[in-house]
């Protein structure tokens, strides 16, 4: 066979309009009414495979790889692949075994594609010619009986149905021949290595809801990668497959078309009918002569008139489709749990991050390091040095009331104290947290999921961080001061009715705090602060009596670090808030992996092809 001769307005001349004396067309409200007729009579096994495979589209459809990990592009494009053919094909050809057969005509630019469905068909019902691509959109071709089916839209529903050539690639041309028998169709594709990206995506989608695949290629062509990559993925799929080597020459047909038996038979595809059509001149409407493609027509119309075979198909292709669901999906399950893997390694990262801020943040209380320089100076100042502290120390009674009125009497060294400590607090937090940012930054920067979701105000705090602490820290004073209040309500630091009593003893505390909970500096970093930290203790106990000042040291420290560990808290949510936005569910996997064996159990129960 020649080049396609046919210009591409043959194919507009040879639309078959509906007869006077066809049947009108079915509404559909009846085509649905006639559907639910028809599952209400099916058998139960059938039902129970038609709601294991929505699941499934469900959990296919609900399941997100928005991660940047190695997986996660194949993922989503064979998700989308997945739910695809379960809305074009599986789903639809479950509710209606019994509905014509579908037979997509797929190949390489130029193989003469839309000229054989013609010469099939006997009319030019696909417009063929030497610009490329020559179908933009597909072709469908039935029998008028069979007209109902395909144009109610359950088959291919993403497609908008249209009896007239269109340029869009989502219009699907339904057109009506008498020539082909009732039961068989035929569905002219775009070209599977299409310049167009879309006409080769839409090939693909309508190759993955055949029931049949007729595969054309040419003499020149058939050795091409990509058809046989689509070839080998049919197979994988189930789908019941035909091939037609196109534009033989006389010479060579009997080599290469055992070349291609051998090809055929190393990738498992040897069953596969093979037709071979030489190369020939076409009629004035652009068909293969009669004689040369009876061999391919008469096959066809034996199919068409056998309701068993073409049940045969239907089931054989059904049932691998069915099959195949089962490997593809445990690649997603794989790829959902590389996400949640990678999920938790990010949350886990920020989490060590922060989590040794507040480490930093207990050992900045507990080694001494807040009490010098400034604090250390206004301390000395607030309680007095030299003779005073030895004997604080060691008349601690005699001293009390004194130590009191010192307090009550001298409120600038008191107000000194509580600023230095919190420009203590403050700086201590501000610097954990903006050590833990760059932590949890660098962490996410080294992990490609992590870098992905990053952005530049991530490495330092939040820019309300200083506001923030400054109030955490004066809270935290007043809530010390209440706690001092409370406890000394029945001893003489109350009676005497002196605020400053209060203050004095809670800075004391808070001193006390800044060295352990136990109020025994520890470590030579401590050393300058130890007759300070004794200092407050023999007050304290003076007042509330030992065991008391050590509840309300541990009280107080443990209220501090619980704030902080609040404030990291909202700072480290920066990350995970930014974490949890992408929407990945908790074990995709699971779930994936639970549908597809329901899916398989239902289809094993069914048995389309055979006993269980």
């Amino acid at each position: 066979m020649t080049a396609d001769s046919a210009s591409p307005s043959e194919g507009t001349e040879a639309i078959v309009p509906r007869q006077p004396h066809e049947d009108p067309e079915p509404r559909p409200t009846d085509l649905a009414q006639a559907d639910a007729a028809r599952l209400a009579e099916a058998p139960p096994a059938i039902g129970r495979l038609a709601d294991a495979l929505s699941a499934l589209r469900a959990a296919i459809g609900g399941t997100a790889y928005p991660l940047v990990m190695p997986s996660a592009e194949e993922a989503q494009r064979i998700g989308v692949a997945l739910v695809t053919q379960l809305d074009d094909y599986l789903l639809p050809r479950l509710a209606r075994l019994d509905a014509p057969l579908l037979v997509v005509v797929g190949g390489s630019t130029g193989a003469g594609k839309s000229t054989l469905v013609n010469s099939l068909v006997r009319a030019p019902v696909s417009s063929a010619g030497v610009l490329r691509p020559t179908t933009r959109s597909p072709v469908l071709v039935s029998n008028p009986a069979d007209l109902p089916w395909f144009q109610q839209g359950q088959l291919l529903p993403g497609l908008t149905r249209t009896r007239e050539p269109s340029t869009d690639a989502a219009a699907l041309q339904v057109v009506s021949a008498p020539a082909l028998g009732a039961g068989l169709a035929f569905l002219d594709a775009p070209d599977i290595d299409s310049v167009v990206d879309r006409n080769r995506k839409l090939a693909a989608q309508l190759l993955a809801a055949a029931d049949l695949w007729l595969f054309v290629t040419t003499a020149a062509r058939y050795a091409d990668a990509v058809p046989w990559e689509l070839l080998t993925t049919a197979r994988l799929r189930g789908t019941v497959i035909a091939l037609v080597l196109d534009r033989v020459p006389a010479e060579a047909a009997a080599e290469i078309a055992t070349h291609l038996q051998d090809m055929l038979n190393v990738r498992d595809l040897g069953g596969a009918p093979l037709f071979v059509l030489p190369e020939t001149r076409l009629d004035g409407q652009g068909l293969i002569a009669e004689d040369v493609i009876a061999p391919l027509h008469d096959w066809f119309g034996r199919l068409a008139a056998d309701s068993s075979a073409r049940a045969a198909v239907v089931r054989q292709t059904l049932d691998g489709a069915l099959i195949s669901l089962g490997p593809a999906v445990a690649g997603l399950a794989d790829a959902a749990d590389e996400q949640a893997r990678a999920a938790k390694a990010l949350g886990d990262r920020v989490s060590v991050a922060y989590r040794t801020g507040r480490q930093t943040m207990a050992d900045g209380l507990r080694d001494g390091r807040l009490l010098r320089g400034e604090v250390l100076a206004r301390w000395q100042e607030f309680v007095g040095t030299g003779e005073f502290l030895k004997t604080l120390e060691s008349k601690v009674g005699q001293m009390r009331d004194r130590f009191v009125s010192a307090l009550t009497g001298r409120p600038a060294p008191g107000r000194n104290l509580q600023v230095a400590l919190e420009s203590q607090l403050v700086t201590l937090l501000r610097g954990i947290a903006a050590d833990s940012a760059e932590q949890a930054y660098s962490a996410w920067q080294a992990h490609p999921a992590g870098a992905a979701l990053l952005d530049p105000g991530l490495q330092r705090p939040a820019a309300d961080l200083p506001e923030r602490a400054d109030r955490l820290v004066r809270d935290w004073q007043q809530w010390v001061l209440g706690l001092v209040r409370e406890e000394g309500a029945e001893k003489r630091i109350v009676a005497r009715g002196a605020a400053y009593a209060v203050n004095g003893a809670g800075l004391a505390v808070m001193i006390a705090v800044f060295t352990s909970t136990a109020f025994i500096p520890t470590g030579l970093e401590v050393a300058a602060g130890a007759g300070s930290a004794v200092a407050a203790q023999k007050v304290l106990e003076a007042i509330f009596g030992d065991q008391a000042i050590r509840t309300l040291a541990t009280q107080a420290r443990e209220d501090l670090l619980l704030r902080a560990g609040k404030l990291l808290d909202e700072e480290a949510a920066r990350y995970t808030d930014r974490l949890a936005s992408v929407g990945l569910d908790t074990e995709p996997g699971a779930r994936l992996r639970q549908a597809a064996a329901d899916v398989e159990t239902a289809r094993t129960e069914l048995a389309l092809t055979g006993s269980a």
